[in-house]
């Protein structure tokens, strides 16, 4: 691949925030990126107004017109990871890299107690629903390039909470993280600022620049 796309090539990164969420909070990340030289890219959608397939389609047609045939990979926090998984065999090339950062992997039993709440249903609409369905979550394809998945662990435990004493990032427990075999790198953050971490960072940066797949990844 370094023969055909070599270093000095541009670098583009395409970011997919989570539900409830907007491009807005993946800017931290996305400024550090660029202070290493990586074009960034901001896909908004909307959960509670879009559909599930047409919201892929789109991400499919935004990834293919800004990186062309440069280099790129993918970030994705919680349901923009479901989204990235879901647009990966579409697209006529793959990325480099994908990073997800906290992912539903399983059907989440956070999401799964909220499903029964109509407010819930109405915020998070058709896509919110899906992440309750485990035969959703189960079609949904194991991405075939190399991956990157980071969980946090700063979430409150014990029996008052619904994680028990299993770490977690206050919406999902690492097991509802896990994702086959590939290994999780755990971060001593929450669900909602795990973009924020200095390290997942200095990995996408350190991978990007060295080819490496295990450089600054532990695992």
């Amino acid at each position: 691949m370094s023969d055909q796309r070599p270093e000095s090539a541009k670098v583009h990164a395409i970011l997919v925030h989570g539900m409830g969420r907007t491009p807005l909070s993946m800017l931290l990340l996305a400024k550090r990126l660029r202070a290493a030289g990586i074009s960034t890219h901001l896909f908004a959608y909307s959960a509670a107004f879009e559909r599930w397939l047409p919201c892929v389609e789109r991400l499919r047609k935004f990834i293919t017109a800004r990186v062309g045939e440069q280099r790129f990979i993918i970030i994705g926090h919680s349901l923009g990871c479901v989204l990235t998984r879901a647009v990966l065999p579409h697209l006529a090339r793959a990325p480099e890299l994908g990073v997800f950062l906290a992912p539903p992997t399983k059907a989440s039993s956070y999401a799964i107690k909220l499903a029964q709440w109509r407010l819930f249903r109405l915020i998070t609409g058709e896509m919110g629903q899906l992440l309750a369905r485990q035969d959703f979550m189960d079609s949904l394809p194991i991405p075939q390039i190399p991956l990157r998945v980071y969980a946090g662990t700063k979430g409150p435990r014990g029996s008052w909470t619904p994680f028990g004493d299993e770490p977690n990032d206050g919406v999902l427990s690492v097991k509802e993280v896990q994702l086959g075999t590939i290994p999780v790198q755990l971060l001593p953050t929450i669900h909602t600022i795990i973009m924020n971490s200095r390290q997942v960072a200095a990995d996408i940066v350190t991978v990007v620049q060295t080819g490496s797949e295990d450089d600054g990844f532990p695992g």
